[in-house]
């Protein structure tokens, strides 16, 4: 398969003949849903409910990290945790079909949590605990770790190498290393981390809300991380509301599982190494034509410049006293 359209083949024929050939019989219908890294489908399927078949970027995982994945997700769901996890189709939970990866899911509904309700932070944190006191329980072999190496350093390398107009290319990467220069010192403030399997990408967009209770989708970026890489995306806001978001969810955090605070010291870290990871990812996948088509202005000077803005605000960021939860 082609490097600069590593899903070319995948057509409508292709998709609806890879999911019938695990027994499910289509009725035609196929649904493009919002992912760049992937690629996931609604498939209709006669006389049932429609399934989601999700077809694994060519070379980004190893069969034994996907499969790594799944059995965590297997993990939470033998625990009674709202995670979505693959089905099991002819005894597997990942297939390949013409030298693509492919899993199927059940399509679950619900809606965007809504963060601005103490209530839903709080309900959040407690199935954060469960989930990680599970994810405490063993830890991936195979899978990365998020560190400010893998996520900050590394991606900025290739952002200088690959990425940057000569225009902008002194200015980014001096306020970059001294960025991560910040980042590594209060790293090492916070004191040796413990490193779990988390979710890895716990926004919004992979919480679906139903019936007054979350359910979890899209594990695909799980590695071992610092408790709170799945706490910090949940917060938003000036800082007395962070502060009282933080609060509901830790509350209801530690009714399952300890939380170490002085990892909350990561959490600006985080946000930074997110925003360098991003630019990094976007420079990685231009050669796919469906990012040239979703972020046209990528490689712009203009795009570097606001990067730039952005990295000085985190800058000043990092300088400030963290987050916290209160005393008594």
């Amino acid at each position: 398969m082609s490097k600069e359209q590593p899903f070319a083949a995948l057509t409508p024929d292709f998709i609806l003949d890879a999911v019938e050939s695990r027994g499910f019989y289509s009725d035609g219908r196929a649904i493009a849903l919002n992912s760049y890294e992937n690629r996931v489908l609604q498939i209709g399927i006669e006389d049932s409910n429609p399934i989601i078949a999700k077809f694994y970027r060519p070379n980004r995982w190893t069969k034994a990290q996907i499969l790594e994945e799944h059995d965590f997700c297997f993990e939470l769901v033998e625990q009674e945790l709202p995670v979505v996890a693959p089905m099991l189709t002819q005894g597997e939970s990942l297939f390949e079909y013409k030298g693509y990866y492919c899993a199927l899911f059940e399509r679950k509904g619900g809606h965007a949590p809504e963060l601005d309700n103490l209530d839903n932070l709080f309900t959040l944190g407690r199935f954060l605990g469960r989930i990680h006191k599970v994810g405490q329980a063993k830890t991936y072999a195979l899978r990365p770790e998020l560190t400010p190496q893998t996520y900050g350093h590394d991606s900025i390398d290739y952002i200088i190498e690959h990425a940057l107009p000569p225009e902008v290319k002194m200015p980014y990467e001096s306020l970059a290393r001294d960025v991560m220069k910040l980042v590594d010192e209060l790293w090492q403030k916070a004191g040796q981390q413990r490193y779990i399997r988390v979710h890895g990408d716990c926004h919004v967009g992979n919480i679906l809300w139903r019936d007054d209770n979350p359910h979890f989708v899209d594990l695909d970026d799980s590695r071992m991380a610092p408790a709170v890489q799945d706490v910090w995306m949940l917060l938003s806001g000036e800082r007395d509301q962070q502060q009282k978001q933080l609060l509901e969810i830790i509350e209801g955090y530690q009714e399952f599982c300890d939380f170490n605070v002085a990892e909350l010291q990561l959490v600006e870290c985080l946000r930074t190494l997110r925003m360098i990871y991003h630019s990094a990812w976007l420079a990685r996948r231009w050669h796919d034509p469906a990012f040239k088509h979703a972020f046209p202005y990528f490689g712009s000077v203009q795009y570097w410049q606001e990067q730039i803005l952005d990295l000085r605000v985190q800058f000043a960021e990092l300088q400030e006293a963290p987050v916290s939860l209160p005393t008594y």
